[in-house]
């Protein structure tokens, strides 16, 4: 049964809800790791987790102090002064402000029995620029954190309750995120279609599963290796940097906050795959694939060597054959995705790209997200014939 205009606009609040309470947990958890490797003397750990969460909150920040200047004047209605909004990113709290900020919007929508379309394109700007800060932070702070946690569990050989925890909300945390933002590109389609059940459910396997071996071979390296894991990101991450480079993004609105989107992307590829230009990704993502693969394989080659420096409690002769299984199901479903799930787009040339680029009755026109349209064009591909631009799958 399809869903209803106000039922839709019910699940995306309630997803907004769970996305922030989503948050708060994994930043609970964060900070609870860290009290509890500072009472049992592991301080450098602590060190680790609340550095990589000042870094990850710094970046978030400054992404969402940029995309406000950028706004146009007035988008956002009655809102504090710039000062005190410069104030809440520089107590980090810029990101939370936003969060709020969509759910007060989601809720006066979902109120009015007909609401418009300006209130109704102004929920989808905030929710899109939500979204892709949800999915920077996942990348830049839960998903490090994970391999850290797993680093420490396989040097000492147990894992504790904070521990369990801390990984049980990663995981939690960076799937939701990857089938959030994927959710959110959706609306900047032309025909704006929505992601089944069955559609989700593979989108959000095939990443999950593709995801756990990666973070297993470099959490793997790191417990065995851990004064050379930061030379391996640090090459790695400059040659992706480069590669992100010479495919020319122009997504942020100066040149200097540009290379924070780089530098951003670049350690989304160090896990996973971001398209960021367009045209036929793909050749771009196999390459990517296979250089991520080449070298997940030679990290945990190089742990097996030494895997007798590990404590004789990891199991890690099951540990890697069910990450090879993991890696090759979530391959299978990925190749199912992309063939018969991932929808195909008429993008007209006079089309203004937005979440929702039409024109009130009034001549005023609606909120544009086109930072998230940018992103969509080039993440669906496009097709040159009418007959093929409806969805498949779907």
């Amino acid at each position: 049964m399809p869903w209803s205009p106000r039922a839709i606009l019910l699940r995306d609040l309630v997803l907004g809800v769970l996305g922030t309470a989503a948050f708060l947990l994994d930043l609970g958890a964060d900070l609870w790791a860290a009290c509890q490797y500072v009472l049992s003397g592991r301080y450098l750990c602590a060190v680790l987790v609340l550095a990589l969460l000042g870094l990850a909150s710094v970046a978030l920040q400054l992404f969402s102090w940029v995309w406000l200047r950028a706004d146009p004047v007035g988008l956002h209605g009655p809102q504090p002064p710039g000062r005190c909004l410069a104030l809440l990113h520089l107590l980090q709290l810029g990101y939370l402000y936003r969060c709020v900020q969509g759910l007060q919007q989601g809720l006066l929508v979902w109120q009015q029995e007909a609401p418009s379309e300006f209130d109704l394109a102004y929920a989808d700007f905030l929710s899109l620029d939500i979204s892709m800060l949800r999915l920077f932070e996942t990348f830049l702070e839960t998903t490090p954190q994970l391999t850290l946690v797993l680093a420490i569990v396989l040097q000492s050989g147990r894992a504790e309750s904070y521990q369990w925890v801390g990984i049980c909300t990663s995981f939690a945390g960076i799937s939701w995120a990857l089938l959030d933002y994927h959710r959110a590109l959706r609306t900047c389609l032309p025909s704006k279609p929505l992601l089944g059940l069955g559609s989700s459910v593979i989108y959000f396997l095939w990443n999950l599963l593709l995801l756990w071996p990666r973070v297993l071979a470099v959490a793997l390296f790191s417990a065995l290796f851990p004064r050379y894991v930061a030379l391996h990101f640090l090459g790695l991450w400059l040659v992706l940097l480069l590669w992100v480079w010479l495919q020319g993004t122009d997504f942020m609105p100066d040149p200097g906050s540009e290379w924070l989107y780089r530098v951003t992307v670049a350690t989304i590829l160090y896990f996973s795959w971001f398209n960021v230009a367009e045209g036929r990704t793909r050749g771009r993502a196999t390459i990517h694939l296979a250089f991520l693969l080449s070298d997940s394989v030679l990290l945990v080659a190089t742990g097996m060597t030494h895997s007798t420096w590990l404590p004789s409690g990891v199991p890690l002769q099951m540990w890697l054959p069910v990450g090879g299984v993991c890696f090759l199901l979530g391959l299978v479903l990925r190749l199912v995705y992309y063939r018969w799930l991932h929808p195909s787009c008429r993008w007209e040339p006079d089309r203004v790209d937005g979440a929702r680029s039409l024109l009130s009755l009034e001549g005023c026109q609606l909120p544009q997200n086109r930072r998230a349209a940018q992103l969509a064009d080039t993440f669906f591909p496009k097709v040159k014939d009418a007959a093929a631009s409806s969805v498949k799958g779907e």
